[in-house]
């Protein structure tokens, strides 16, 4: 298992949107993956479990993946939030 801390740098929150395309890019993948923010570790592959941290722009989360393909998940998310979610 790998995980990473990533900022929320651009003026996009984890809302409806956001989370759509971080579920949708997560779900590209074998792993597994998991958000934490605030000592709560949500499924990255679930909507309503994005939806339901909350995270607001300027603020960390960190994802953790463990599998086949751990390290193209975090890359792979971690390029989705540093691009403020532009796909």
């Amino acid at each position: 298992m790998i995980y990473k801390e990533f900022k929320l740098t651009g003026t996009e929150a984890l809302r409806a949107r956001a989370a759509a395309i971080l579920v949708e890019k997560a779900n590209n993948y074998d792993a597994t993956i998991l958000i934490e923010y605030e000592n709560k570790k949500i499924n990255a592959k679930s909507i309503m479990g994005v939806l339901t941290l909350g995270v607001k722009p300027g603020e960390s989360l960190f994802i953790h993946a463990n599998g086949v393909d751990e390290q193209e998940a975090i890359n792979g998310l971690g390029d989705l939030i540093n691009n403020n979610f532009e796909i």
